[in-house]
């Protein structure tokens, strides 16, 4: 369960405020699949900060399972994380590292054993379907593939919510195609999703719930909803 519960942002800078997030209000189920659409600065990203615990918010409370994210110590900011899996736009991968070593690196830093990573590691790669590309470097792999490592990366330490951030925005539409069948595929295993994205005809073909946002509130909430911005 996530709770957003009249939550608002603004960011000061100098004198000058920016309301990122006015009062936003929503509750998403654990296993949902939810589409959070708008234009930039509509408040999907800062959505996901609050989310991660990267930034709290300047009124109203965000929790994400049993945790209060507003109240997490900079020592309890790890135990949540490892709730969440992200992934984004730009793939975000270590380019001196292999597909291999780019999952890996996310489950040595949740402190999991080498026996553990030489057994799942392989998996979570066979899952979105690049096992024969693991000593593969970055560099030698497509765009798909790269969000695709990405994925197994997000996904190795078992989050219970995959926050999906524009993960399609760099990619074609047959690689666009591949990756929201893994998302839905990941959904069904069970595993809350949350996703951020421009392209229309995503959200269209999916007919889940969307949630549409216009300079930072939130405009729309519909069960099987469309993209539709002003």
């Amino acid at each position: 369960m996530i709770i957003f519960q009249n939550v608002s942002k603004v960011y000061k800078i100098n004198s000058h405020e920016t309301v990122a997030l006015d009062d936003a209000t929503f509750h998403i189920k654990s296993k949902e699949f939810v589409t959070f659409v708008g234009k930039s600065g509509a408040g999907k990203s800062t959505i996901v900060k609050l989310l991660v615990g990267e930034d709290k918010p300047t009124k109203g409370k965000v929790v994400v399972g049993s945790y209060n994210v507003n109240k997490l110590t900079s020592k309890e900011l790890p135990f949540l994380r490892r709730k969440i899996g992200v992934i984004f736009q730009d793939f975000r991968l270590l380019m001196n590292k292999t597909a291999y070593e780019n999952v890996a690196f996310a489950m040595e830093a949740a402190g999991r054993s080498s026996k553990e990573i030489q057994e799942f590691v392989p998996q979570a790669l066979d899952m979105v379907g690049l096992k024969h590309k693991m000593s593969n470097f970055p560099r030698e792999l497509s765009g798909g593939e790269k969000q695709r490592v990405a994925i197994a990366r997000a996904m190795i330490n078992h989050p219970d919510v995959l926050i999906a951030d524009e993960p399609t925005g760099n990619l074609d539409p047959v690689n666009t195609a591949d990756i929201m069948k893994l998302l839905l595929r990941i959904n069904e295993l069970g595993t809350t999703v949350l996703l951020t994205t421009h392209n229309k005809d995503i959200v269209n073909g999916l007919n889940k719930r969307v949630i549409s946002m216009e300079d930072g509130k939130i405009i729309r909430d519909e069960e099987e909803g469309k993209y539709i911005l002003t």
